[in-house]
């Protein structure tokens, strides 16, 4: 991925808005997935029924999901959980930088 530490840098403010968090933006990706983990675990715990409501809202795969944890059985499943939400978030960075229009002046022409 030749993007990774602009994919990077727009993850965290990404996981901020769509799961409601104050991550610190310097965080390298173990440490995300470390913070993203504790609020997992945490919902998982506290309210199951936001953790549903954000795993829908980001578009996290529910059969993807569910056969990992079943794969996995007796491993955290609120690290698998983060683990999953931070490749979904990276594949729509990824997916937004590839549909990104390349040039600026021809933009408002094509896309009328």
């Amino acid at each position: 991925m030749s993007n990774s530490s602009n994919d990077h840098e727009q993850i965290i403010p990404l996981l901020n808005k769509e799961l409601a968090l104050a991550l610190p933006e310097q965080l390298n990706m173990h440490e995300l997935e470390e913070q993203l983990t504790q609020h997992i675990n945490h919902l998982i715990n506290t309210d199951f029924e936001k953790l549903i409501y954000y795993l829908y809202r980001i578009d996290v795969n529910e059969t993807k999901m569910k056969q990992l944890l079943q794969q996995q059985q007796g491993e955290n499943a609120a690290q698998l959980i983060a683990r999953l939400i931070i490749d979904r978030q990276l594949q729509k960075i990824k997916s937004r930088a590839e549909h990104k229009p390349s040039s600026t002046n021809d933009d408002d022409a094509e896309r009328w």
